[in-house]
């Protein structure tokens, strides 16, 4: 059986001085076992903490919310059981993240790696995301060592793996990514009580994959599809990021300007039918232009003393400046 140096074994003794022991989870084990209810085990282990903050910090997403809450009631209930001494085997916790850039699959996998160190089914808690160049090497015998170097780092917590088709290149017959592969599909199996592994990225991609690769398919027991935001659930984003910068969007004014609020709207609308969005993603770039575009606005009075509100303050200006109001806009009633 292949195993990793610093992961546990079943049949290794426990090693309480080992140097890389994480600081104990909210709700240590042995106070955990004693507890009979879900509210007591929520309670203690603090998990409804982590799901207030995933609905606090993560605008929609509805369904992804249920379904972490369904895999957190899973766990919790498994923990029942064991308190109450009835048979019970680990249940199998590699999943796989599927939408469209910027849709919060990373954000969600940290708090998911939360949920489990907090529950007791993950050592550490911590998460370690990579991508095919952090596994996968260049010549033979360099991708054996790049990817166990990459899990043994990764042990004791969350493994995330954007873009997980990548490693999967039958188009090149000299592509290493399958022995990835092979070493990823081994410690899934053999380390799923040391290890939880999340594969990330398009779902058609990611079906093709798991179509090319039926072991990594047997592996994977949950599954999660993030949804694109809504223009509405965007422009909600962009507030929250600019509150986060102290930043705001002008108001409309007495000579007729429409606000900076409407004119986002707008920019959203048009920005969602073109190529390469990514969500959140593309709000953040989009509004790092429009405070290089206010910054330079107010440089080009450099002798004015500005105001905090002038200097917080993006305008619609600053908005339309955009190249993005430069291409035709093709209305979409799917907006």
């Amino acid at each position: 059986m292949y195993h990793l140096p610093g992961s546990k074994t079943p049949s290794a003794p426990a090693t309480p001085q080992a140097p890389e022991q994480p600081s104990q989870a909210p709700g240590a084990a042995s106070e955990v076992e004693r507890l009979h209810t879900a509210a007591e085990v929520m309670a203690s282990t603090q998990v409804n903490q982590v799901l207030a903050e995933l609905d606090a910090g993560l605008i929609g997403l509805a369904p992804v919310k249920q379904r972490v809450r369904d895999i957190a009631a899973l766990l919790v209930i498994d923990r029942l059981r064991k308190n109450r001494g009835l048979a019970a085997q680990a249940p199998s916790l590699h999943m796989c993240f599927t939408g469209n850039p910027g849709t919060g699959k990373t954000t969600v996998a940290q708090r998911m790696a939360q949920i489990l160190h907090r529950l007791g089914y993950v050592r550490k808690g911590h998460l370690v995301a990579v991508t095919r160049d952090d596994l996968v090497g260049q010549y033979i015998g360099h991708t054996a060592p790049k990817t166990k170097e990459v899990l043994k780092k990764a042990m004791g917590g969350v493994l995330f793996i954007d873009e997980a088709y990548y490693l999967y290149r039958p188009e090149n017959e000299r592509d290493y990514g399958q022995e990835a592969i092979e070493i990823l599909l081994q410690v899934m199996e053999n380390q799923r009580d040391d290890l939880v592994v999340i594969l990330a990225g398009y779902k058609d991609r990611m079906d093709t994959f798991f179509s090319s690769n039926p072991g990594m398919s047997s592996r994977i027991a949950h599954h999660l599809d993030f949804p694109d935001y809504s223009v509405d659930e965007l422009l909600r984003i962009a507030e929250l990021m600019l509150l986060e910068l102290n930043y705001r969007f002008a108001d409309a004014d007495a000579e007729g300007q429409e606000s900076a609020r409407d004119a986002f709207t707008r920019y959203l609308e048009r920005r969602k039918q073109q190529p390469h969005f990514a969500n959140a993603r593309s709000v953040r770039n989009a509004l790092d232009r429009a405070r290089l575009r206010q910054a330079s606005r107010l440089f080009a009075h450099a002798d004015k003393a500005h105001t905090a509100e002038d200097l917080s303050t993006l305008s619609a200006a600053d908005i339309l400046a955009s190249r993005v109001f430069a291409q035709p806009h093709a209305p979409s009633a799917a907006l």
